[in-house]
């Protein structure tokens, strides 16, 4: 179906090898989801491919030739779609299309059995990647850095959301204290952004990624799925092949705490921006609330406790 991009897709696609003559009246484009990004399937002459167009305003905190290298990586050890073409300069990506799976959702979390520890092997799978990423997620640098581009903008925080980032300076200097060993890591589990056959699961989409402590990527996935005590262990059992430990199962649970963190600014940047996706002031909230419920919870303090106690290097 042609909408006001079909221009741009079409000349994206005719930069790849075998589609120069791609037209709109010879070939099947489908929107699909995306919450900042213009994402189409595109079918020709038998063959399906994936075309992502960036979203407008990304490019101040998204690094598109990082993303690429990243995604490349993720794909030479079989966790993400092949990339096709890719423009480093506009971050235009075309990439495989892969066929006869679901796209996750927090419910298909919930009701497909055994998809908590197929996402914990995939996500074992990608941190072994032998090649490392670019980029370093730095947690508190980023934060930082959210709300520099959210100073510059017409928005405000949720009130006390200044409150919560000095509440969590003792994290700060915990993981500083305790850091996590660095692998390639995703730094952006959105259940969609994992595709499910019922035997294995990919990882797609690597805006955000780069070298970071592996449990971010878990503790993310834990908060983005709703999953629930239960399936959180069935993750990390999948992941780490034995049951967690004390120490282990904390520096999730904090990871839990500050994704919302980051998150609810990153949901305020896209509200500023005047994203359609969805309601993005209410996205905020909501991530700001649930973080401010965990960190009070009485069983934070253990979870902290745990990893403090531990020398996980």
């Amino acid at each position: 179906m042609a909408d006001e991009n079909t221009a741009d897709v079409l000349q994206a696609l005719r930069k790849l090898a075998g589609y120069e003559g791609v037209f709109a009246e010879n070939c099947s484009i489908q929107r699909l989801g995306g919450l900042t990004n213009l994402v189409y399937r595109v079918e020709f002459e038998g063959q399906s491919v994936i075309v992502r167009i960036p979203g407008a305003g990304t490019e101040a905190y998204i690094d598109r030739a990082v993303e690429i290298h990243n995604t490349r990586v993720a794909a030479d050890v079989g966790i993400a779609a092949k990339v096709l073409w890719a423009d480093p300069a506009t971050g235009v990506m075309i990439s495989d299309c892969i066929e006869n799976i679901e796209t996750m959702t927090p419910t298909l979390f919930h009701s497909r059995d055994g998809s908590p520890a197929r996402a914990g092997a995939a996500l074992r799978q990608l941190h072994q990647a032998p090649v490392p990423f670019e980029f370093r997620f730095e947690l508190f640098t980023m934060i930082d850095s959210y709300l520099e581009i959210l100073s510059k903008k017409q928005t405000t925080l949720p009130d006390g959301y200044q409150d919560v980032v000095a509440e969590a300076a003792p994290v700060k200097q915990l993981l500083a204290d305790k850091p996590g060993d660095l692998a390639p890591s995703h730094c952006d589990p959105l259940c969609e952004n994992f595709l499910d056959d019922g035997v294995r699961m990919w990882i797609v989409d690597y805006e955000y990624s780069g070298m970071n402590d592996p449990l971010w990527d878990l503790g993310d996935l834990s908060v983005e799925a709703g999953l629930t005590e239960a399936q959180d262990l069935e993750m990390l059992t999948a992941y780490f092949g034995a049951a967690p430990s004390a120490a282990k199962i904390g520096r999730m649970v904090i990871y839990k705490a500050m994704c919302d963190l980051l998150w609810t600014l990153w949901g305020l940047i896209q509200h500023a921006d005047g994203n359609p996706a969805e309601d993005f002031w209410a996205y905020a909230l909501t991530r700001f609330e649930r973080c401010q419920l965990l960190m009070t919870d009485p069983a934070f303090a253990g979870h902290m406790a745990a990893v403090r106690a531990v020398d996980e290097a």
